[in-house]
């Protein structure tokens, strides 16, 4: 089965930085991705890599069967960045609306499933508001609601869940179950270790590179030790 993301030797160089080094990368359909690491260690970089905002400097990826960079499969993703990327001059029912019309005009006037989304991210009653007057956390699960509410086939969500609450957290991970066991693949970064347990499998990332991958059981026992933070300081100090 051709992987929903395919990457070969991916590399990204800022003159005589290398943020993103050599990674082959391969997700099927349906798989929670896991990319663990450091700020720093060229988690985001690789995000925009693959979803095309960054060209590489060598190698190259697949998305959806398409070689990026390609507009064509950009309606079938669904994008979160770390750094907030939203209107705020629009209401947070607005932002939603426009994010829906950029991938088909006609879902930005799907006010059911704005509504839909709205309600998971718990801004419902906030729908209205201007989006400068939401809190920082307000945002980010705004953010989170405008990557969703097109129904993308491949999800990438950078940080999703900072500045958010651990009730909440858990309502966000259901619904990423949920999306994965309907054949959505999602790619989420992340520097928390405790999350990572809920990916199928994980990308452990430092200085631009994949140190290991596997679940998070094969990388605790292929690393003899009992915890995800010790495994991952195992695999860095064989690297350095």
């Amino acid at each position: 089965m051709t992987p929903v993301i395919h990457a070969e030797r991916l590399s990204k160089h800022f003159g005589a930085f290398h943020a993103v080094d050599g990674i082959d990368l391969a997700v099927p359909a349906g798989e929670i991705y896991g990319l663990l690491g450091p700020n720093g260690s060229g988690k985001t970089t690789l995000i925009r890599l693959l979803i095309g905002l960054l060209r590489p400097t060598a190698g190259h990826v697949t998305l959806l069967g398409q070689k990026m960079p390609a507009k064509t499969v950009l309606s079938q993703v669904g994008y979160m960045t770390q750094a907030m990327a939203l209107y705020d001059d629009l209401s947070a029912a607005e932002n939603v609306a426009f994010f829906a019309a950029m991938c088909d005009p006609a879902r930005g006037t799907d006010r059911a499933r704005i509504a839909e989304v709205l309600e998971l991210v718990e801004l419902t009653d906030r729908a209205g508001s201007l989006t400068r007057t939401l809190s920082g956390g307000m945002k980010q699960r705004l953010s989170l609601a405008c990557a969703l509410v097109h129904r993308p086939r491949l999800l990438l969500l950078d940080e999703p869940t900072v500045g958010v609450d651990p009730q909440l957290r858990v309502t966000f991970w259901a619904y990423f179950r949920q999306l994965a066991t309907a054949g959505v693949t999602i790619i989420i970064s992340s520097h928390v270790m405790d999350e990572a347990e809920r990916c199928d499998r994980l990308g452990f990332m430092r200085h631009g590179r994949l140190l290991a991958e596997g679940s998070a059981a094969e990388l605790r026992a292929l690393a003899h030790v009992p915890t995800l933070e010790e495994a991952f300081l195992h695999f860095a100090g064989s690297q350095t």
